[in-house]
């Protein structure tokens, strides 16, 4: 497959995922984001990181 028809239906793919949560419990995402309001820089660019290493692993396991 050509990247430009992955792509796509990889960010339709996050959309879905992103969009759970706060259709599942709109009132447990807020309180998520309450809390994440209130993080520091520091503790919020650390699980960026992890989130990205991890997506990185799975993607190299997958592939």
């Amino acid at each position: 497959m050509d990247f430009w028809q992955v792509l796509p239906v990889a960010l339709a793919l996050v959309m879905i995922i992103e969009g759970a949560m706060p259709f599942i419990s709109p009132n447990r995402w807020r309180n998520m984001l309450a809390m994440v309001a209130q993080m520091e820089d520091r503790v919020i660019r650390n699980i960026g990181l992890g989130s990205m290493l991890l997506g990185v692993v799975l993607l190299y396991v997958f592939n």
